[in-house]
């Protein structure tokens, strides 16, 4: 039986003319108006594929950044990848198609305004990112001798938001407990007070981490979402976010207990749906009784809204690991070891977040001042007596 294909027709930036056939899966007769139908609906989310153009100086620099992204494409991680596009095609290289600059003619005031313009719906955070982008494009521009200097670096990057995280102290560590008990959210928000993991090295524990024989556990894959192509796409990889978050933690209390009980009621539920499981993510820890994986989107905007409707403040899923960093310091653990646990790369990621909390340090320091600088003693008949 005949099919109906829609025909479209565009030009590339080279001027050539392509006619893409795409099959709408419709018989031929009898179905005119859904044809018609389908036909509208393809041309109105149809993007061509980016065709490559020969760079040079006086492109726009709107087609450079998006010829940039396809060279980098195969060079990062598609998680930095995604990161990039979504930030060029929402942001960037509309704002710079309209004002029309060329790669050459693109100057540091026009980069700076572009920063000044977002900063009226975005924060400063969202700005640096996309500072970082354009310094990277142009970086390349200045490597393949299309540009003579890279004028990002004559740019002003704005602050970064002023962002406190919460920690939260044992005892309401103690009643967040209380609160997830029974419920999906239990153990992953005890893994990550405990373990300090990050949200994507939560949802990517996989069982053959965890050694239940040398109680261990091992941090070493990593469950992501990403924006490729304008789909959100699942990003399962064997590796953490740098070679310092591979690390391998204790298996203690309790623990070993809650994961083998949860180990025990994936096989059953394996047993009880049958076909109907998703094996897809089998020897994943979190997934629900069908076999889907938890999402990391669940935990970051689930989490908040569960806590603050049980009567707790408002926090992030994130701030479980900044209250586990907190604990360590407030039982003596010295950073240097609190940074070993979470998996910062430097040293200085770890003191610059949470120096400010080692308050045993500080009562060390007070104290060796007064060893070597010793007070004199108080007279409390001195001109800040009250006068009789």
């Amino acid at each position: 039986m005949a099919t109906l294909y829609a025909v479209l027709s565009y030009l590339d930036v080279n001027g050539k003319r392509h006619r893409p056939w795409i099959a709408t899966g419709l018989p031929e007769k009898g179905n005119k108006r859904k044809a018609e139908a389908e036909l509208a609906r393809i041309r109105s989310t149809y993007e061509p594929p980016v065709v490559v153009q020969d760079l040079c100086s006086d492109m726009l620099f709107a087609d450079y950044l998006l010829q940039w992204l396809e060279i980098v494409r195969t060079r990062v991680k598609i998680t930095t990848y995604g990161s990039y596009e979504q930030m060029i095609k929402a942001a960037i290289e509309p704002y710079f198609r309209k004002k029309g600059y060329t790669l050459r003619g693109l100057e540091a005031k026009h980069i700076q305004k572009f920063y000044i313009e977002k900063l009226k719906v975005v924060k400063p955070n969202s700005v640096i990112h996309y500072h970082a982008v354009i310094h990277q494009a142009l970086k390349y521009a200045v490597k393949t001798d299309l540009v003579t200097q890279n004028v990002a670096e004559k740019v002003d990057r704005p602050k970064k938001n002023d962002y406190q995280p919460v920690f939260l102290d044992a005892g309401e560590l103690s009643r967040l407990f209380e609160i997830v008990k029974g419920t999906k959210l239990e153990l992953p928000v005890l893994v990550a007070a405990f373990y300090g993991l990050r949200r994507g090295e939560v949802c990517g524990l996989r069982w053959d981490a965890i050694d239940f024989e040398r109680n261990t556990i091992t941090i070493r894959h990593t469950v992501t979402l990403t924006w490729v192509d304008g789909k959100e796409q699942t990003v399962a990889q064997d590796s953490a976010k740098t070679k310092s978050s591979l690390r391998t933690l204790p298996l203690v209390g309790n623990f070993k207990t809650y994961f083998q009980e949860v180990k025990a009621a994936q096989e059953l539920n394996k047993k009880v749906c049958g076909n109907c499981y998703n094996y897809e993510y089998d020897g994943y820890v979190f997934v629900d009784e069908m076999g889907e994986l938890m999402s990391p989107d669940y935990l970051t905007n689930y989490f908040p809204k569960f806590v603050q409707r049980h009567g707790m403040r408002k926090m992030r899923f994130h701030d479980l690991r900044h209250s586990c960093a907190s604990l360590l310091l407030a039982n003596g653990v010295p950073l240097k070891q609190i940074q070993e646990w979470l998996g910062h790369s430097d040293f200085s990621t770890t003191a610059n977040i949470y120096a400010h909390l080692d308050y045993t340090s500080k009562l060390s320091s007070a104290q060796a001042m007064v060893q070597g600088m010793p007070l004199p003693a108080a007279n409390f008949e001195s001109k800040w007596a009250a006068a009789e």
